[in-house]
């Protein structure tokens, strides 16, 4: 892709005419719109590519990398799953809400399963991008708005939040350190069995590269705004991944943040991107009125990103339609 201001959105797939299709692709045409993450099979990303061929967009395979619900293969695997604190499957304790059921990047068979995952979309012709979502743990903390919205006060690391604990994950750890997870008192080890788990995602991720890489495709990721608070909030440490395009999710509102924490953040992160690699700063549409956006993209620009990406095309009105021409 050229180098340059790019404007990004996210949307998932949904059954209708082609011309329905057509309509709306025009529509992010003429909003200066060319990157499209699609939550969507193999057999329905191959489709949006046949009808986008004579548009100039990029379709991308929006996955769901390590939260996996309602999947009827890893409900048959149920060691997959990532184990708490308290020892909880998170398939049978779903934290926060009921489509939180995570797998385990210490799970060899989970890792197997998401590798094959990837492979079939990076094998698409013309796909633009495998672009991962989910790529870490549950949330050990919740952002502070959401804190008041599920009516929880982490003043701490709640046990039944904080995932990590799979067997293979804590033999492995107490192989190295010689001691379970578990009976960790020591500062230094809470740490250390942070960036553990820190690890086994990105170990995670460098496989899921290679395999784009091998079938000539790019990756993209979503990822936590800024890799000091995602390694606290959900043990993702995405500073040394070096994705093709990199999206923080920059969702001010959910921080108790405004424009300029938007402005702070891209600022914060921009910096851990690759050097030949994109940096999209991820908008939430819904949180922002149309002068916002517009404060939003440039202050984003301002600090270094080369576009945003917006969540989600649900919420794209007219009026932030032509705030985005404004920038053409």
């Amino acid at each position: 892709m050229s180098r340059g201001k790019t404007f990004g959105i996210w949307f998932d797939f949904k059954i209708q005419p082609d011309n329905e299709w057509i309509i709306l692709f025009e529509r992010l045409i003429k909003a200066g719109i060319k990157e499209c993450f699609i939550n969507a099979n193999v057999e329905q990303l191959e489709y949006l590519i046949s009808l986008t061929k004579n548009y100039d967009l990029n379709i991308h395979g929006w996955v769901w990398t390590l939260n996996r619900p309602y999947d009827k293969t890893t409900i048959k695997n149920l060691d997959w799953y990532s184990i708490n604190r308290n020892g909880q499957n998170c398939y049978d304790f779903r934290p926060y809400v009921d489509y939180y059921q995570w797998l385990s990047p210490f799970s060899e068979g989970a890792r197997d399963y998401i590798a094959n995952n990837i492979l079939q979309i990076a094998k698409i012709e013309g796909i633009a991008s495998v672009h991962l979502d989910y790529v870490r743990f549950c949330d050990v903390y919740l952002p502070e708005n959401l804190q008041k919205y599920y009516k929880i006060n982490q003043t701490h690391e709640f046990p039944e939040f904080d995932f990590g604990y799979h067997p293979n994950g804590r033999k492995a750890f107490k192989k190295r350190y010689g001691v379970d997870p578990l009976e960790i008192q020591d500062e230094m080890l809470i740490k250390k069995w942070k960036q553990f788990r820190c690890d086994a995602v990105t170990h995670l991720v460098s496989k899921l590269k290679l395999i784009a890489k091998n079938n000539n495709t790019q990756i993209s990721a979503a990822v936590f705004p800024y890799p000091e608070m995602s390694k606290e909030m959900v043990l993702q440490d995405w500073s040394t991944w070096k994705l093709d395009i990199i999206c923080p999710m920059n969702y001010h509102h959910f921080y108790n943040g405004d424009i300029n924490w938007i402005a702070e953040s891209v600022e914060k992160g921009i910096k851990h991107k690759d050097l030949n690699g994109k940096y999209l700063s991820g908008l939430f549409l819904g949180a922002l009125t149309p002068s916002e956006l517009k404060q939003a993209i440039n202050k984003s620009l301002e600090k270094g990103a080369d576009g945003v990406s917006l969540f989600s095309n649900d919420q794209l009105t007219e009026e932030h339609i032509k705030v985005l021409k404004s920038f053409n």
